[in-house]
C-alpha cells in the first residue's frame, strides 16, 4: 500500500512549466528511446523487480533513488517506498537488467538487495456481479452468505440499492463462473460485470456475415492477435465479446482485423454493453407493463365489488344466481382475479420459493401469504355457495387483485426513484465525447492525415486533435499547442487551467481557446473518468455500520410479522367465537371469521422490510454522487458515518494550509559578492537535490539567467545530501554548504549574531531560513515562504463554529509552525514531527475521546491518514486511488474539508430520518392494521389499503434520500472567494 503513496510523491514532483498549483496527475508510462511499437507490445516483454533499499530516511532519499533509476535506459516506471524501504521497478529486460538497477541504487549511497520471492501476480482478485431479483435486505443476506460459504472467497459485499455484488476471491482456488452459479443456486439471476483481471472488455457486432463458418474464421483471426485473452461468440446476433490487454492491442486493431478478413464485405462496430442503466430501464418497463395489465383485470373486479353494488339495475344483474347461491358477480370476480393472482403475481411466488428454499423469508413471502389467504378463502366461499342452497358467499377477490396492483405500482415508483439515485454516475459517464479526431504523423512528427473516429476506438499512444470548445477525448499529455482547459466537471477546479507542451490533460474536460494535439496514455477503464466512476460505485457498495442495524432486524422481521398476523387472526376469531365483542361490531356483509381474516391479512401486507433495507444505501448513493460532482470523493458508508462524528481535525502544513509551492522571498548577503555569482554557486549545489526547498532556490536562481530557458549550471563535485539538514558540494573549487542552522553547527561553521537575528525574524514571519556557507564562512541567508492558502483563517473559524477543534502538525521548525498557527487561528501546534510521530499524535487524540480527521496530501503523511478515523487527501487531482484516504478532495481548496464534513452530516441525518420513518411506519401501521382503533372508532384498514401503504413507505424512503440531490454547501463558504491559488 505504502508504495502507492510514494508513487504519488514522485508524481507530485513532475510538474511542468510555471503554473501552480494545479491538480496533480499521474506520471505517464515512459519507453526507452529507440523502442519500436512492436517491441513495446510484445507480450511479457516487461518485467518487474522489487529491491530492499536500506538507509532511506525521508522522501528526498526516495526521490534521489527514483531519479537515478529512471535515468537508466529501458525503465518504464520506478516507485520508491521509504516507509517499507522498498523500490519497485518496471523495466524492459532487453535494455537493462536487475543487477544494473541494483548497482545504480548503491551508487546513490544506499544498500540494495533484490527480493527474489516477490510475486508478479496479485493473488486476490475482485469480481463485480450484477444481481437481478433482490427485493430487501433478507435477499442480500442470502446472497452474501451463499458467497461467503464458498472456499476461496475472502469477502463478499452485496448492495441492494446498486443490485451488485463485489467479491474478493482467490483465482487459484475458485473462478468467477462458480461465483455466478452460487448466486443462481440462491435463486437470483447473476450477470458478470468484471472478473478482476487486468484486462479490458469489449463487444463487437459484425454485419454482413452469412454463415457460422465465417464467424469461426473471424474468431480464429481474432484469437491469433497478440493481447487477445478470451472470446465469447454469439452467432445468433453476430456478436463477439472479447477480453484483451490494452497495453498490447485495442478496439481499432480488432475491428481492422474483422473488416480486412472479409475483404470489405464485413462491417464491425462496438456494441454498447448492457450496463446497470440498461438493466434499470428494462426493470422499469417490466413493472410498468405488469402494473398496466393488472389494472386491466383489477378495475372490473373493483367496480363489481365496490361500485356496481350500489347501482340498482347492475346490482340485480350481478346478484343473479347461476348455481344454487353462486351469483354472476362472484364468477366474474373469480375469473378476472385469477390471472392477476397467478400470472401477473407469479414473481411473488418465485421470489418466495427461492427465499424459503434457503431458509430465509422476504417481502415476497408476506405478499404471497396475504394474497393467497384472501384468494383461496374466496374460492372456498364461492365453491361452498355453488354447492349450498342457503350459504351466502362473501368473497375477497378484490383484496388479492388490488393488493397485487398497488404493490406493483409501488415497485414501479421505487425502481423509478432508485434509478435517480445514480444520476451522478450517469452524468460523469456522459462527459466523454462521442467522436475524436485521430491524427496520423510521419517520422518527423508532421501531420499527414486527420480522421474522425468513435472515441471508444482510441488506443494507447494515439495522437488526438482537440479543437477549441471540444471535449478532450482521452487522458494524455500535450505534444503540441497551447490552451486553457476547463476541468471543473472532473476536479471541481473552477478556473480554466493553462496547458502547454508536456502538460497532462483529462478525458471529458473542455478545451477553451487553442488547438491541442495530445498523446493518449490511459484509455477505457484506465482513464481518470472511469476510475472516478469505479470509486463512486465502490463507495455505493460499501455498507455503513448503521446498515447492520437494518440487517439484524431483517433476519427476524418477516417471521415476526407472520407470527403477529396469525396472532391477530386468532385473537379476533376467538373473540368473535366466544362473544368477546358485541355483534354490532361485525359489518353486515361478513361474519366474525371473515372480519378476523381481514385483520390478519392487513397485518401481513402492511409490514414493510424494504423501507428499512433501503434507508441507508439510497442515502449513501445520493450523498456520494453529490460529493463526486463537487470534487469530494467519499469512499463509502464507513467514511460517511465516521465523518459526521468528526470533532477534531489535524492539519498538515505544507500543501494543506499552505499552497505547497515554496518561493524565495528574500536574500541577505553577509559578504561582498555579486548576487548572480552567489546564486550560480547555490543553484549548482541544489540542482542535484529533489527537496522542494532546493527546487525553489534553483527556480529563483533562473531569474538571473533570463536569456536561457533551461540554464546549465556549473558542475558540482562530491555532492552529499544530509537528510533533514541540507546539502554540500564542491563548485568551482569552493566548498558550498546549503542548509539549516543545525547543519552549520555540525560543520563547525560560526553563525554571526546578525545572522541569528535574521533567522529569528524570518521564522516570526512564518518563513523558512536557509543558511549558505562558502569555504567555511557564512555568506548568505535566504528566506523561503510557502504562502498560506487564501481563506485558510476563515475555514478554521468556520470549523470552530461547527464545534470542530483544529490542530497543526508539521515537520517544520517550531518558529514557522507557531507563526502559521497564529495566522490561521489554530491554538494547538506540534512541530518537527516525523510521519510516524503524526500517526502517534492522532492515536493520542483518539485515546482522549476525539473522533479525528487527518487532512494531508496523501504522501509523507499516509501513516497519519490511515491512523485517523477519517483520512482526507487534499489536492489529489486525478490521483484518486490514494489508498490511505477515506475521503479524496480533488481540489486544493480547504473549504472542501468543510463541504465533506457538512455533506456527511446532512447524509447521515437523512439516514436517521429514513430509519425513523421506516420504523415508525411499521410500529404505527401494524397495530392499526391489527384493529387497535376498531373497538373505539370502528376504523379498520382493508387489506388492499394496507398493501398500498406498504408500497408507499418504500417509495417515500427513496424520495426522502433523493432530496439530498439538492444539497448546497454551507452558506458561510459562499462568502469565501477561494477557488485555489495560482503563482506565476
Amino acid at each position: 500500500m505504502a508504495a502507492k503513496f510514494l508513487t504519488l510523491a514522485c508524481i507530485r514532483n513532475e510538474s511542468f512549466g510555471g503554473l501552480s498549483p494545479r491538480p496533480h496527475y499521474p506520471s505517464m508510462p515512459k519507453y526507452p528511446k529507440g523502442v519500436s511499437e512492436t517491441e513495446r507490445d510484445v507480450e511479457g516483454s516487461e518485467a518487474k523487480a522489487v529491491f530492499s533499499v536500506i538507509g532511506m530516511t525521508c522522501s528526498a532519499c526516495a526521490g534521489s533513488v527514483e531519479k537515478a533509476v529512471k535515468r537508466l535506459p529501458g525503465i518504464r516506471e520506478a516507485v520508491v517506498d521509504v516507509l517499507n524501504s522498498r523500490a519497485q521497478v518496471m523495466f524492459y529486460p532487453s535494455f537493462v537488467n536487475e543487477e544494473t538497477i541494483r548497482e545504480t541504487i548503491e551508487d546513490v549511497g544506499f544498500q540494495a538487495t533484490l527480493i527474489q520471492d516477490e510475486t508478479n501476480e496479485k493473488s486476490i482478485q475482485v469480481c463485480r456481479i450484477r444481481i437481478n431479483g433482490m427485493t430487501c435486505t433478507s435477499c442480500t443476506s442470502t446472497v452474501e452468505s451463499s458467497l461467503q460459504a464458498l472456499h476461496g472467497v475472502q469477502k463478499a459485499q452485496v448492495a441492494l440499492a446498486t443490485e451488485e455484488a463485489r467479491v474478493h476471491y482467490d483465482p487459484k482456488i475458485i473462478n468467477h463462473n462458480q461465483l455466478l452459479e452460487a448466486i443462481e443456486d440462491a435463486g437470483f439471476e447473476a450477470i458478470l460485470i468484471s472478473a478482476g483481471e487486468d484486462m479490458s472488455k469489449i463487444q463487437i457486432k459484425v454485419d454482413g456475415v452469412g454463415t457460422d463458418n465465417s464467424m469461426r474464421i473471424l474468431e480464429n483471426s481474432l484469437r491469433a492477435l497478440p493481447g487477445v485473452q478470451d472470446i465469447d461468440v454469439d452467432p445468433t446476433v453476430r456478436k463477439f465479446s472479447l477480453s484483451y490487454k490494452p497495453d498490447v492491442t485495442g478496439p481499432r486493431n480488432l475491428i481492422n482485423v474483422i473488416e480486412s478478413t472479409g475483404t470489405g464485405r464485413y462491417k464491425a462496430a462496438i456494441s454498447p454493453e448492457g450496463g446497470r442503466e440498461v438493466h434499470r430501464k428494462e426493470e422499469i418497463k417490466q413493472y410498468y407493463r405488469s402494473f398496466l395489465w393488472s389494472l386491466v383485470f383489477t378495475i372490473p373486479v373493483f367496480l363489481t365489488s365496490m361500485v356496481f353494488m350500489y347501482i340498482p339495475g347492475l346490482k340485480h344483474g350481478l346478484d343473479t344466481k347461476v348455481v344454487n347461491m353462486l351469483s354472476i358477480g362472484e364468477i366474474l370476480r373469480w375469473v378476472l382475479s385469477t390471472p392477476v393472482q397467478f400470472v401477473i403475481g407469479r414473481r411473488f411466488y418465485t421470489g418466495s420459493y427461492k427465499a424459503l428454499r434457503h431458509g430465509s423469508a422476504n417481502m415476497d413471502v408476506l405478499i404471497a401469504l396475504g394474497t393467497n389467504a384472501a384468494y383461496f378463502y374466496s374460492v372456498y366461499s364461492v365453491l361452498r355457495a355453488a354447492t349450498s342452497e342457503d350459504f351466502k358467499s362473501t368473497d375477497f377477490f378484490e383484496t388479492s387483485s388490488m393488493l397485487i396492483s398497488f404493490i406493483l405500482l409501488g415497485k414501479y415508483l421505487e425502481v423509478l426513484a432508485k434509478g435517480k439515485t445514480s444520476d451522478a454516475i450517469a452524468k460523469l459517464m456522459d462527459l466523454s465525447p462521442e467522436t475524436a479526431i485521430l491524427l496520423a504523423l510521419d517520422s518527423e512528427g508532421n501531420v499527414i492525415n486527420e480522421e474522425e473516429i468513435d472515441s471508444r476506438l482510441i488506443q494507447k499512444n494515439d495522437v488526438i486533435k482537440i479543437l477549441p470548445g471540444a471535449k478532450v477525448a482521452s487522458d494524455g499529455f500535450v505534444i503540441w499547442g497551447q490552451s486553457h482547459v476547463n476541468e471543473s466537471m472532473i476536479t471541481g477546479e473552477a478556473r480554466p487551467v493553462a496547458k502547454r507542451k508536456g502538460d497532462t490533460v483529462i478525458g471529458g474536460t473542455v478545451n477553451e481557446n487553442g488547438v491541442l494535439h495530445i498523446k493518449a496514455t490511459r484509455v477505457g477503464s484506465e482513464s481518470a473518468l472511469s476510475q472516478i466512476v469505479q470509486l463512486v460505485e465502490s463507495a455505493q457498495m460499501a455498507k455503513a455500520p448503521v446498515q447492520k442495524f437494518a440487517d439484524r432486524i431483517s433476519k427476524y422481521f418477516v417471521p415476526l410479522v407472520i407470527a403477529l398476523s396469525l396472532s391477530t387472526f386468532l385473537a379476533w376469531f376467538l373473540a368473535g367465537k366466544f362473544h368477546g365483542y358485541p355483534k354490532s361490531w361485525i359489518p353486515s356483509s361478513m361474519d366474525s371469521f371473515q372480519l378476523a381474516l381481514q385483520f390478519g391479512i392487513s397485518v401481513m401486507v402492511i409490514a414493510c422490510p424494504c423501507a428499512l433495507g433501503l434507508a441507508t444505501p439510497t442515502a449513501v448513493m445520493v450523498g456520494t454522487g453529490v460529493g463526486a460532482s463537487q470534487g469530494v470523493l467519499i469512499k463509502g458508508g464507513q467514511a460517511l458515518e465516521s465523518a459526521h462524528k468528526v470533532n477534531c481535525i489535524v492539519f498538515d502544513k505544507t500543501g494543506t494550509l499552505t499552497v505547497g509551492k515554496p518561493v524565495v522571498v528574500n536574500t541577505r548577503l553577509l559578504k561582498n559578492m555579486v548576487l548572480q555569482e552567489f546564486y550560480e554557486l547555490v543553484a549548482a549545489t541544489e540542482v542535484n537535490s529533489e527537496h522542494p526547498l532546493a527546487k525553489a532556490i534553483v527556480e529563483y536562481a533562473k531569474k538571473f539567467r533570463e536569456d536561457e530557458e533551461n540554464p546549465t549550471w556549473p558542475g558540482a563535485k562530491d555532492f552529499v545530501s544530509i537528510t533533514g539538514h541540507g546539502v554540500k558540494a564542491i563548485v568551482r573549487n569552493k566548498e558550498i554548504i546549503v542548509g539549516n542552522k543545525s547543519l552549520m553547527l555540525d560543520q563547525k561553521i560560526v553563525i554571526p549574531v546578525d545572522a541569528e537575528d535574521m533567522l529569528e525574524e524570518i521564522e516570526e514571519m512564518a518563513q523558512t531560513g536557509i543558511l549558505i556557507s562558502i569555504d567555511g564562512e557564512l555568506t548568505g541567508v535566504l528566506a523561503i515562504s510557502d504562502p498560506l492558502k487564501p481563506g485558510a483563517r476563515d475555514v478554521i473559524s468556520i470549523l470552530k463554529s461547527m464545534k470542530v477543534k483544529s490542530i497543526l502538525v508539521t515537520g517544520d521548525n517550531w518558529g514557522t509552525a507557531n507563526s502559521i498557527a497564529q495566522e490561521v487561528g489554530i491554538e494547538t501546534v506540534i512541530a518537527e514531527a516525523k510521519p510516524e510521530h503524526k500517526a502517534e499524535k492522532v492515536k493520542n487524540l483518539q485515546a482522549s475521546g476525539y473522533t479525528v480527521a487527518m487532512v494531508g496530501d496523501g504522501i509523507n503523511d499516509s501513516p497519519a491518514l490511515v491512523a485517523a478515523d477519517v483520512g482526507m487527501a487534499i489536492g489529489a487531482g486525478t490521483d484518486i486511488a490514494i489508498e490511505a484516504a477515506d475521503i479524496v478532495l480533488m481540489k486544493s481548496n480547504l473549504e472542501d474539508v468543510i463541504t465533506a464534513i457538512d455533506l456527511s452530516r446532512k447524509t447521515f441525518s437523512r439516514i436517521r430520518l429514513n430509519y425513523i420513518w421506516a420504523l415508525g411506519y411499521n410500529l404505527l401501521g401494524i397495530p392499526i392494521a391489527a384493529g387497535a382503533l376498531f373497538p373505539s372508532s370502528g376504523f379498520r384498514l382493508p387489506p388492499w389499503i394496507a398493501g398500498a401503504a406498504m408500497a408507499a413507505s418504500s417509495v417515500s424512503v427513496v424520495c426522502c434520500s433523493l432530496l439530498l440531490k439538492y444539497y448546497k454547501r454551507p452558506k458561510k463558504l459562499d462568502a469565501l472567494e477561494m477557488q485555489g491559488v495560482r503563482i506565476e
